[in-house]
């Protein structure tokens, strides 16, 4: 062991996601910032394909994989995404947040239990990312923000 440092599996684990931790809140708030990207799409509508795509993206990790389980179980739960998202462009868009805190449940428990397999890094950057998004979101919604020109 070296001198002044200390050896627990919990720090060196600190260290190891704090990186993807961090990043996932800066990506977080560039997503609550999106609709100003897409100015000729409502808020909404911006979110929503943000809700898809995070909810994608475990399908492809699902395919690397491998396993067909795996596969269908991550399809599933994308496609109730998907649908979470396509009733908040016409509907409420708590919607929205309860979508992405949804997804960042789905990020922590993804971490927990490695369900797809070589995701390492990926639940703690995309955790921060959903929760500071759906954050961002509730406060706007709150205030009656509109984020559009």
């Amino acid at each position: 062991m070296v001198a002044g440092r200390r050896g627990t599996a919990v720090d060196g684990r600190g260290r190891q996601l704090r990186t993807p931790v961090l990043w996932g809140v800066v990506w977080g708030c560039l997503q609550a910032a999106s609709p100003l990207a897409f100015f000729w799409l409502e808020d909404a509508t911006v979110y929503a394909l943000g809700l898809v795509v995070v909810a994608a993206v475990y399908i492809g990790f699902a395919v690397a994989d491998g396993r067909a389980t795996v596969i269908t179980v991550e399809i599933g739960v994308a496609s109730v995404f998907v649908v979470v998202a396509a009733a908040a462009v016409t509907g409420s868009a708590w919607l929205l947040v309860a979508g992405l805190a949804g997804h960042g449940l789905k990020d922590v428990w993804q971490h927990r239990t490695g369900f797809v397999a070589n995701t390492r890094w990926w639940p703690p950057f995309c955790a921060p990312v959903d929760f500071v998004a759906a954050a961002f979101i509730a406060v706007g919604i709150a205030a009656h923000f509109h984020l559009g020109w």
